[in-house]
């Protein structure tokens, strides 16, 4: 998040008009390959690119020219239905005390072009701000330079530090990187040319002191930090090689050679994908090995040969396989961190389709399936808690040719997920799901909006990934775990979701079960004081901003505030990360008289304000998912549970404070079919809830290997949706009880199927079981042969030609960060270097 966001491709891209007919656009091959899997985003990396979105996603380096005209696409945008929004004045003392403590910075003479906001620590009021500017590429300048400043005080003020990296240039397209603790690492731009290694700076206390150090490579991408542990950091080299270190960077080991790219997984196990040796085009061939390590470095294991590319996501690790060069890829996943793996059933899919990891945490995956030809949607499908069974979500998941989504997760409520279907007339409208994927519904009309009668279908669509990178939009959905049921989202109410209509601004206080238009026109926001306050500034893309407005009753009513004097051109909206803060920064810069930018920080601290903490009659006790029936034994269960939240009241007007924590309590449901799946090989049959066999699965043996041995697997047509809780109740054992056999395997003599189809025979004399045996033995002699001479053809090929097929092609993690496109691409790297099959030491991820 601290690095630019590549120039949107201007292309006519979704979503489109509600009246329009749905034509593609030029869909380009902009397949991720093997490298679309690097180390996981870092949850500490708490950095804002001011300038990667001025007004609606403009580079920082493309300043918008004052007296600018909208665009022909904004001339154009119409009002949406009208609804009414809450504006409340400003009292003089409230103005009075907002201006008291409201402070301003300028950086006087820093003319850098690029400049990144990093948060460091958690509850340390540290800021540091790197301004860095690159020499043009047509003079004899080399590199460029950077100003590096530091506030310890939320950004109320600032003070030059560079002196303390040596006025170095700092890379730009590296940014800063932040890791667990106080933990900051800077990276030189250093030419590769006579230089032995690249050059870092590394601060352990939030930048107060820097160590340099002298690396003994150059980085070809950020170093990738542990989880938890900031002293242990990997880092790949431009000529391929892993880099490991256990001192927070003060001594380097190398690892291996070859390596394509690495992850970390759980503890300290690290994966990673290298070539073999002798190896040309490895990653584009699928002929890469996949390895871990437990001991960081010690000893390697050998996961899989053949390996197309990998990911790690939650606690599953997934690969694809290259099985046979004239075959298409196979997918398996892993939940015990590569000691065993299973071929993932899934539907197959051609070399020209994609698969895309939506989501995913310890108990289920959310998995994209590309639809065959330039379709734009596909299937989404939820795994079981092993990532092996894989049921369908939901059909038509819209999918743009950019590999794009706007899948995401509401935080703020356990279970629910939006996004956006095309649907059959060349619509996209949105969806809303409550229980993990297990049924979809569009979302309500917001409260205070009416369509109008020729308005056939009157509901609230949300803009998501499609909308921000084509400049619709300058946010996507907001939420958090602290904030309880509240999301904030730009959306458009009416049939379908339009770009011809200004986005408003939407805000629920349940989860997405009920909404209310809240602020015309698309805006900045952010989330402060857990959901106690809201601030938004209005995106403008002709003018400049000077407004911040801010809401204490969770978006029901606004109040303005006029923060500063001199207007600036609006370049970021930062508070600190975790929603805890009540200070927030605007960030913009003004244009000077010698026509030179002077970046302008403007902080905002809303603590002077509400002064009051809250007390025990602030707080209310909140059912989740409840419909406000009463009396209703299952009112508000989801997932097998009731879960009862202790929340703040909409019209309290005091703080949650830093020390908050989120108090539910929960009760188990009794289970109802709601709280099952269709499992593989069943579908929902039409006006019925009942799970019915596939029509295509009909007299065919679903055959499965696990952990490379052959197991049986039983079902009744239903599942438990993952990290569902409930208990007694419905049970699938109502259902007729079905053994599908895996990998050709007879029934063994204790299934129900063999013990319903097995006829009653007895033996109960001696002269009878003397027959039996010398009968079995004569048939095992005849056909001893025979078994031992095809075992390995039955083995292969019954495993590979009647097994259910999963084609992979290319694989893709979305991030779940809001508002900028996830950093996973950035830790991988293409290169020549091979790997030798005889070398132990190998480590990093693909």
């Amino acid at each position: 998040m601290g690095r630019p966001l590549p120039t949107p491709t201007h292309l006519p891209l979704l979503p489109l008009p509600c009246h329009s007919e749905h034509t593609h656009p030029a869909r380009g091959h902009l397949h991720w390959g093997s490298r679309a899997f690097a180390a996981p985003v870092m949850i500490w990396k708490r950095v804002v690119a001011l300038c990667v979105l001025l007004q609606f996603g403009a580079e920082a380096r493309t300043r918008p020219r004052r007296g600018a005209a909208p665009s022909a696409g904004a001339s154009r945008a119409s009002r949406g239905p009208a609804f009414d929004s809450c504006q409340v004045s400003l009292t003089p003392l409230e103005h009075r005390v907002l201006g008291d403590n409201t402070h301003e910075t300028g950086f006087n003479g820093d003319d850098g072009s690029y400049v990144i906001l990093t948060w460091v620590g958690d509850g340390t009021g540290v800021i540091l701000v790197l301004s860095t500017i690159s020499a043009p590429i047509d003079t004899f300048l080399e590199g460029g330079s950077s100003r590096l400043y530091r506030s310890t005080d939320y950004g109320k003020s600032f003070r030059d530090i560079s002196h303390s990296i040596n006025h170095t240039f700092i890379k730009e397209e590296f940014g800063v990187s932040v890791g667990p603790g106080s933990s900051v690492i800077l990276t030189a731009d250093t030419p590769v040319v006579d230089h032995p290694g690249g050059i870092i700076f590394t601060s352990t206390d939030a930048g107060a002191t820097f160590r340099f150090i002298q690396l003994p490579f150059h980085l070809a991408q950020p170093i990738t930090y542990h989880f938890l542990n900031p002293d242990l950091l990997v880092a790949l080299s431009i000529e391929g090689a892993l880099w490991l270190t256990l001192d927070f960077g003060a001594t380097w080991t190398k690892v291996h050679d070859g390596v394509h790219s690495f992850s970390w997984g759980a503890g300290i196990n690290l994966f990673f994908s290298c070539s073999k040796a002798d190896t040309m085009d490895a990653e584009e061939r699928g002929d890469l090995q996949l390895k871990r390590t437990k001991d960081l470095g010690k000893t390697f294991t050998t996961i899989h040969e053949d390996v197309y590319s990998f990911g790690y996501i939650g606690t599953f690790l997934f690969f694809s396989v290259m099985e046979d060069t004239r075959s298409p890829r196979v997918m398996y996943f892993s939940s015990d961190q590569g000691d065993t793996f299973n071929r993932a059933l899934l539907p197959s899919a051609s070399t020209e389709q994609f698969y895309s990891i939506l989501d995913g945490d310890e108990d289920m995956l959310f998995m994209h399936v590309d639809n065959p030809g330039d379709t734009y949607f596909g299937t989404m499908y939820t795994s079981d808690d092993r990532g092996i069974l894989f049921s369908k979500s939901l059909e038509r998941h819209l999918f743009d040719g950019q590999r794009k989504s706007d899948f995401r997760n509401i935080t703020s409520l356990r279970g629910v997920y939006l996004t956006n279907k095309l649907d059959k007339d060349g619509r996209i409208r949105s969806v809303i799901s409550f229980n993990r994927g297990g049924t979809w519904r569009q979302l309500s009309k917001p409260q205070n909006v009416e369509c109008g009668e020729k308005v056939k279908n009157c509901n609230l669509h949300i803009h998501g990934e499609h909308s921000r990178i084509n400049h619709i939009v300058p946010m996507l959905l907001m939420s958090d775990p602290t904030a309880v049921g509240l999301v904030i989202a730009h959306g458009s109410v009416g049939d379908c979701l339009s770009s011809w209509q200004h986005p408003d601004v939407f805000v629920s206080s349940d989860g997405g079960y009920n909404w209310r238009g809240t602020l015309r026109g698309p805006h900045h926001y952010s989330i402060l004081d857990s959901g106690g306050l809201i601030v938004a500034v209005e995106a403008r893309r002709e003018g400049q901003v000077k407004t911040i407005k801010f809401s204490t009753d969770e978006g029901q009513c606004w109040k303005s505030y006029n923060f500063t004097e001199q207007p600036f051109f609006f370049a970021g909206l930062s508070s600190e990360p975790g929603t805890k803060a009540m200070s927030v920064s605007v960030w913009g810069f003004r244009p000077e008289d010698d026509d030179q930018p002077m970046w302008v920080a403007v902080t905002i601290d809303f603590q002077s304000l509400i002064t009051r903490e809250c007390n025990d009659q602030d707080y209310e006790e909140w059912l989740a998912h409840s419909t406000g029936g009463e009396g209703l034994e299952r009112d508000g269960c989801v997932l097998g549970v009731k879960e009862t939240y202790r929340r703040r009241k909409k019209q309290a007007v005091c703080r949650n404070g830093r020390g908050y924590v989120t108090v539910k309590t929960e009760i188990p449901c009794l289970c109802t079919r709601e709280d099952f799946l269709c499992d593989y090989g069943y579908q929902q049959q039409v006006n019925t809830s009942d799970c019915v066999p596939r029509p295509d699965m009909h007299n065919k043996t679903l055959e499965m290997c696990l952990n490379g041995e052959e197991d049986e697997l039983l079902t009744a047509g239903y599942r438990k949706v993952p990290s569902d809780r409930c208990e007694g109740g419905f049970s699938s054992q109502l259902a007729g009880q079905t053994i599908i056999r895996p990998c050709g395997v007879k029934p063994s003599p204790d299934s129900p199927v063999a013990h319903a189809t097995a006829p009653v025979t007895h033996f109960d004399t001696p002269r009878e079981r003397m027959v039996l045996i010398l009968v079995c033995a004569g048939a095992g002699i005849i056909v001893l042969a025979a078994v031992i001479s095809a075992l390995v053809a039955i083995r292969r090929g019954v495993y590979q030609s009647r097994a259910p097929e999963y084609r992979f092609s290319n694989l893709q993690i979305q991030d779940d960060r809001n508002g900028a496109t996830g950093d996973r691409e950035s830790a991988n790297s293409s290169n020549g270097s091979a790997c030798p099959q005889d070398s132990d030491n190998q480590n990093l991820l693909q």
